[in-house]
């Protein structure tokens, strides 16, 4: 070779080098920017861009495809012009596979069908170009063995999902397989091989990681990738010393198949994962873990290759030992699964909205309140029997499973996308909402809450509102009973354990089933505090002097320490779906013992006063603006006080939008801070349904509650504004018993006596958010204002 030649040879080489691990750099991260740049938004409650996804994939394929067609074009050797075309097949991959990550989330079977379909066609195309291959058994067998141990860690850690997006996984899987082998075909790993075994394995597997980088990136929804960018680039090294035997599609597709099966995309968002030890830190162990073995398996690939006078899986003794490799760690699999892992179908489910709601004119003028109640849930269950009907006739038919429905008239199925496309044609059907399952975890992670020391004096926040100068006039609550839906609350806790009603149906946990009032998170426990939480020796205060409270009573941590509380858990690691949301519900609207039935059990006369509601249904969790507005309906008519969160989706004006928040007919809760300045995460309205929201304010940031374990935390939220409010609603109704279910007037009390001057922060006045009231509402709840009004009122409306 001349010179010039020689030259121009390393100045390729050193070309491709660079253009190697700026392709990385490049692809993961602009993988990981882009999915945080999806999350930022998501945290804030604002929907995620619908373009982000198919510019970011197609900006990255132009950046790395450029430089990757000019190596396959220009340079003379033949090992830069197979990097530059198969790096340039792996950008154009890329584009087209990572551009369907613009399918929406909740959609995965229609993104896994889109993605199997599009790596095919890309394979097919791909593979018209190659020569045949002609496997070899041996190859076959030790390929087996390698895709299965980098299969172990997902069936170990991961969980499936329903039986068609398993299916649609794994073709998913095996075409992404096809496409990757295609990529690096026979033809491309040549020009390796003829160096020798050992840079086959070393300088072959690095340019083919490369490729399979792109690819990875390319695979998986939003969140899945980033566990894909382990998985699939480190089997290069496995795929060169198998490249003789044409074996390397299966060992891709299995890889593949771990995130694309085990993974639940939507679980991985940081939304979902910022109190415990979710799936986004199970499939990142996953991930990891795979990474090691396929790494592992490289090496034992490349020492068999090159100590062996013989190709792996060439000698009949090879082959032999090469079966019992893969019969071994096929066993290790399948044991893994059914004794480590999560095993059966864990998929989301349908809910199933009717056309006909329940008629609820009438109840409000029925009266005594236990009547009221009664007569409500009558009508409704009447209602939802008559009117599921055929339905559930038509379901027990089919043999499919499902759950009725009477807050809301409606039925969880458990069913796909054919049963859904089945059910949107019923006439009787208004319509089909997703109602998503969270997947089990192999196990539970330690709670992440920050711990303070208990209380020692008054609480600012309780201050703050002047509960405490209602305590003093001997009000605290006595004879209220306030229900909270939540994450659970830890019936153990200083606080909240004399508290507790008490009997066979003051808890229900439609989650986890457990029998005693529990909290895995903290949530629960820390609104429940807030709300009726008493002092840490468990007391409540006694009248004293007017200057205070007396030093026996304590200082509590909650509004209403005097009265009771019942629970329901309706989050599980902080997610839920339209039909958790209706069990608890349903549950405050008719108590029934564990294991009863909510359609012919309920206790309507036990319901509780007042329900503290820290949480919202966002379209992740399968609701649409109207889906609980039928509950929160039936609630109201059944003189069942709803206090909720405005949200944690501020400053962005309109973002009181996952319900209950925006209904009309609930009590609405934004935050403020020690200043009495508005939250600057706390949602604002106006109300896409019209009504002004938030109604009122209420403390909410760096709020002192109980956490379970008899610990103690601050933290910050709307969540934390709204059993302020709850337990108003407790005093005003003990102070008057008389005002006990009247909703409207209730209302109007809390907005009347509200402060509204208070500062702003992060507004530039009335025009922001189309005025002050849809900041702040009518202003900072007011206690004592509360109370005293409730106190003149001399006789309840009609119903009462």
């Amino acid at each position: 070779m001349s010179a010039p030649e020689q030259r121009g040879s390393t100045g390729a080489v050193v070309a491709t080098v660079f253009a190697g691990i700026g392709t990385v750099g490049v692809v993961v991260g602009g993988q990981f920017a882009a999915w945080l740049g999806e999350q930022l938004p998501l945290a804030e409650g604002r929907a995620p861009w619908p373009w982000l996804w198919p510019v970011t994939a197609v900006a990255q394929a132009l950046l790395i495809g450029v430089p990757a067609l000019a190596l396959a074009l220009v340079p003379r050797s033949p090992a830069v012009r197979a990097a530059g075309r198969a790096w340039a097949f792996g950008a154009l991959a890329l584009a087209v596979l990572g551009s369907l990550r613009a399918v929406p989330v909740l959609q995965q079977e229609l993104y896994l069908a889109l993605l199997a379909g599009a790596a095919a066609a890309m394979a097919a195309v791909l593979r018209r170009r190659a020569p045949r291959d002609s496997p070899a058994p041996g190859g076959v067998l030790f390929a087996a063995a390698a895709s299965l141990a980098c299969l172990l860690p997902w069936v170990w850690l991961g969980a499936l999902g329903g039986l068609l997006e398993t299916l649609l996984a794994a073709a998913a899987a095996l075409a992404v397989g096809w496409l990757a082998s295609a990529v690096l075909s026979a033809s491309f790993w040549t020009p390796y091989a003829t160096a020798g075994r050992a840079r086959l394995v070393t300088l072959g597997g690095l340019v083919a990681g490369v490729a399979l980088t792109e690819i990875a990136a390319g695979t998986g929804a939003s969140g899945v990738q980033l566990s894909m960018l382990c998985v699939l680039p480190p089997l290069a090294f496995t795929a060169a010393a198998l490249h003789l035997w044409s074996v390397r599609w299966p060992l891709y597709a299995l890889a593949a198949f771990g995130p694309l099966a085990f993974v639940d995309p939507e679980e991985t968002w940081l939304i979902l994962n910022g109190s415990d030890l979710d799936v986004a830190w199970w499939a990142t162990l996953a991930a990891l873990l795979t990474l090691v073995v396929a790494l592992l398996v490289g090496v034992v690939a490349l020492v068999v290759l090159v100590t062996g006078a013989r190709p792996i899986g060439a000698a009949p003794r090879r082959r032999g030992v090469a079966a019992a490799t893969a019969g071994a760690v096929l066993a290790t699999t399948i044991v893994g699964y059914a004794f480590a892992g999560q095993p059966g179908l864990h998929g989301d489910r349908l809910f199933v909205v009717l056309r006909e709601q329940a008629d609820l004119s009438g109840l409000a003028q029925l009266t005594p309140r236990d009547e009221r109640v009664r007569a409500t849930y009558r009508r409704l269950v009447e209602h939802a029997d008559r009117t599921q009907a055929p339905l559930r006739a038509e379901l027990n038919r089919l043999h499919l499973a499902y759950r009725p429905y009477y807050l809301v008239n409606g039925i969880e199925v458990h069913g796909g996308s054919a049963v859904r496309a089945w059910l949107e044609r019923r006439s009787d059907v208004d319509r089909v909402l997703l109602s998503p399952l969270l997947r089990p975890l192999p196990a539970r992670g330690p709670m992440l809450l920050p711990a303070a020391d208990a209380p020692t004096g008054p609480l600012w926040n309780v201050e703050l509102i002047g509960a405490d100068k209602v305590w003093r006039t001997g009000v605290t609550g006595r004879g209220i009973v306030v229900g909270s839906s939540d994450s659970g609350v830890d019936g153990a806790h200083p606080t909240l354990a004399n508290g507790f009603r008490g009997g066979d149906d003051s808890w229900f946990d439609p989650w986890n089933h457990s029998r005693v009032p529990t909290d895995h998170i903290g949530h629960g426990t820390h609104t429940a505090g807030t709300a009726v939480g008493r002092s840490p020796t468990g007391t409540v205060p006694e009248v004293a002097a007017p200057d205070g409270v007396s030093e026996r009573g304590g200082n509590p941590i909650g509004v209403a320490p005097g009265a009771q509380w019942v629970g329901c858990v309706n989050l599980d690691r902080g997610m839920a779906n339209p039909a958790y949301y209706l069990d608890c519900l349903q549950f405050m609207l008719a108590p029934f013992p564990d294991g009863a039935d909510p359609f012919r059990d309920g206790r309507p006369e036990r319901a509780p006063h007042v329900l503290t509601n820290s949480w919202g249904c966002p379209a992740l969790e399968g609701c649409d603006l109207s889906s609980l507005r039928p509950a929160t309906a039936a609630l109201a008519a059944a003189g069942i006080f709803m206090a909720v969160a405005a949200g944690n989706s501020g400053p962005s004006c309109g973002s009181v939008d996952d319900p209950p928040a925006p209904y009309e007919d609930v009590l609405t809760v934004g935050a403020i801070d020690r200043q009495s300045r508005i939250a600057s995460f706390s949602s604002r309205g106006p109300s896409p349904l019209g009504p002004t929201k938030p109604d009122v304010v209420a403390p909410g940031v760096d709020v002192l509650s109980a956490i379970p374990g008899g610990r103690y935390a601050e933290l910050p939220g709307t969540s934390m504004a709204t059993p302020h409010v709850a337990g108003v609603v407790a005093l005003m109704w003990s102070a008057n018993p008389a005002l006990i279910g009247d909703i409207d007037r209730t209302r109007r009390i809390l907005r009347d006596t509200a402060d509204p001057t208070l500062p702003t922060f992060g507004t530039g006045g009335d025009d922001d958010c189309a005025g002050a009231s849809n900041v702040s509402g009518a202003g900072v709840v007011d206690a004592a204002a509360a109370v005293q009004a409730a106190r003149a009122v001399r006789s309840a409306a009609p119903g009462r």
